[in-house]
């Protein structure tokens, strides 16, 4: 009895264990699990601000590298005007703004960043809104006051930009190949390049002229499309209308009028120097000249063109095709034009003088039996 009940104790004391154990070994693979599934939230997250249209956002060069990058204040702002977006963070969807960044720079889903140049360019009243060359902060922790944070994350690209992707090829190739298309397709391909290009040179006109005409009349900085010649911006940002706000000081009225009277001149400078009817007759069929050349050329008549240069190649071995009736020429001699009655004359030195005296006799012989 007392080995039976010796035994019942061990085995008790060895299932409690094992309970033991697997409630220690659930346990410690909760908090993984856990980390597991708060980072795949954290980053589902984070693609979704970042694919949010609200938020704004620029480009910057930081440590050579294009970034996306937001304001402190802004990511504020968006939160809370849409708090819908912290139920992707499940259990932490109560969190505050600056936590929830804070947890991102932990995980290097964002990077604090500040601006490289710190003082204002002279002629501005302050710093620029949007730098376009970054610096990474040493503190890294969220703060709204003139901070910048910064993707770290490659963000995915959109099925459209995949086809473009494959599509830059052959548009290459198609380019290459543009010598070789029939001519309708030339003219429509020269038509449309053509009127892109006016308008794009028209456009920056436009705008050219409407900034030198307010700068001058109310000393006042309005670029139109202000972004039609940046570098790091999106395609969106690209075509902007409106333009941006001038931050910077009033011109003084004697640049003004210096640049006033600079223009006038330029425009008498052009009108006197204008082109007559007959120069620009010219230019216009030297300019049509050229593009019917581009438009025209085809294989077949680069081809022909060659075989039109090249030399005509006559084999010694066959009887030339000049003479008939089988005979044959001496080498000094030539066939004499038809006006001759076939007669031959010999281009040996020393017997041009004969040859030339003959004909002439005979000439007046047949002229003689004319007249008789």
């Amino acid at each position: 009895m007392k080995k039976s009940s010796g035994a019942e104790k061990k085995r008790v004391k060895r299932q409690s264990g094992s309970i033991q154990n697997g409630t220690r070994d659930s346990n410690s693979d909760t908090p993984p699990r856990k980390q597991a599934a708060k980072k795949d939230v954290f980053q589902l997250f984070a693609d979704k601000v970042r694919d949010h249209k609200d938020l704004i956002s620029r480009w910057a060069v930081l440590q050579e590298t294009r970034v996306e990058y937001f304001r402190g204040k802004d990511f504020v702002s968006f939160l809370r005007n849409h708090p819908e977006l912290k139920e992707i963070l499940e259990s932490d969807r109560n969190l505050e703004v600056e936590d929830i960044v804070n947890s991102l720079l932990r995980k290097n889903l964002l990077v604090r960043c500040d601006r490289v140049v710190k003082t204002v360019r002279p002629g501005k009243k302050k710093l620029s809104t949007w730098p376009a060359h970054l610096e990474i902060f040493p503190d890294q922790v969220f703060s709204e006051i003139d901070a910048f944070f910064a993707w770290t994350f490659v963000k995915r690209r959109p099925l459209w930009q995949t086809l473009l992707s494959f599509f830059w090829p052959v548009l290459t190739l198609a380019i290459c190949l543009f010598p070789v298309y029939p001519h309708g397709i030339k003219l429509i391909v020269f038509y449309i390049c053509a009127g892109v290009l006016i308008l794009i040179i028209s456009l920056l006109l436009f705008r050219l002229a409407i900034f030198g005409a307010l700068w001058i009349i109310l000393g006042k900085r309005v670029w139109f499309f202000p972004n039609i010649l940046a570098e790091e911006v999106t395609l969106r940002e690209l075509f902007q209308f409106w333009p941006k706000k001038d931050e910077e000081e009033r011109p003084k009225w004697t640049a003004r009028l210096f640049f006033a009277v600079l223009a006038v001149l330029f425009i008498l400078l052009l009108r006197h120097h204008a082109p007559d009817e007959a120069a620009r007759a010219r230019y216009q069929k030297r300019v049509s000249n050229i593009i019917d050349d581009v438009l025209e050329w085809s294989p077949r008549l680069a081809l022909s063109g060659m075989m039109e240069k090249q030399q005509p190649v006559v084999d010694v071995s066959e009887p030339a095709n000049g003479f008939t009736d089988g005979s044959k020429a001496s080498p000094g001699e030539a066939v004499a034009p038809d006006d001759t009655d076939g007669k031959t004359v010999s281009d040996q030195p020393g017997n041009g003088d004969d040859a030339g005296t003959r004909l002439n006799d005979d000439d007046d012989q047949h002229g003689d039996q004319d007249r008789t």
